[in-house]
């Protein structure tokens, strides 16, 4: 049994994925919501705080980050920028912070999307954001020492969040919260390093 740091459990994927490695593993939930265990992804010293709480893991997950969607034409820097902040610098930081607090052999997995290789109209933000974040577990995954791995899941549009997102993704094939969970045990229990788990 492994102890799991997850951030972004709150969510419906984040959510789904508890549930999963909560059959054979310990599943540390964190969100910036969490009563127990609260934390901001944008503050090095919430991180710090967090890992500091619940001591050295063998596997951290960040299932969270918002991105700008919105018209390419009207789209601001600013508006650009909460992707950048947000699920780019907020996974990325959990990575830079969270690998000193890794047992041996432990593991690291970040949470992309299908937009990184298939955009979508008004998706800029998020495709930019999801390949920046890829190529961080490409070049991450050569540097870490002591046996440690990372990699990225990039789910298609949910199932659970269809409703929401549809219009955005005409033609898309969604997948559920539950069949996406599967990929972040791969990424905790296997021996892949540096791969981005696809489920399309």
């Amino acid at each position: 049994m492994k102890k799991i740091l997850l951030v972004g459990a709150g969510g419906t994927l984040g959510s789904a994925v508890a549930t999963h490695l909560r059959q054979r593993h310990e599943v540390i939930t964190a969100s910036r919501s969490d009563p127990t265990h609260p934390v901001d992804l944008g503050s090095d010293d919430s991180v710090t705080a967090l890992l500091h709480s619940v001591g050295k893991v063998d596997a951290i997950v960040a299932t969270t980050g918002a991105v700008h969607f919105g018209p390419l034409t009207e789209m601001t820097t600013a508006q650009f920028n909460v992707g950048l902040q947000d699920k780019l610098l907020g996974q990325v930081r959990l990575a830079l912070l969270g690998q000193h607090h890794l047992n041996e052999g432990g593991s690291i997995t970040l949470t992309t999307g299908i937009l990184t290789e298939q955009p979508i109209a008004q998706g800029a933000n998020a495709t930019a954001v999801n390949a920046a974040i890829e190529g961080f577990v490409r070049a991450a995954a050569l540097e870490l020492p002591h046996g440690l791995r990372i990699n990225a899941v990039s789910p298609s549009v949910l199932l659970e969040a269809w409703d929401s997102y549809a219009d955005f993704f005409p033609g898309f094939e969604a997948v559920t919260a539950a069949r996406a969970a599967l990929a972040y045990q791969r990424s905790i229990d296997g021996i892949a390093n540096g791969q981005v788990f696809k489920v399309w």
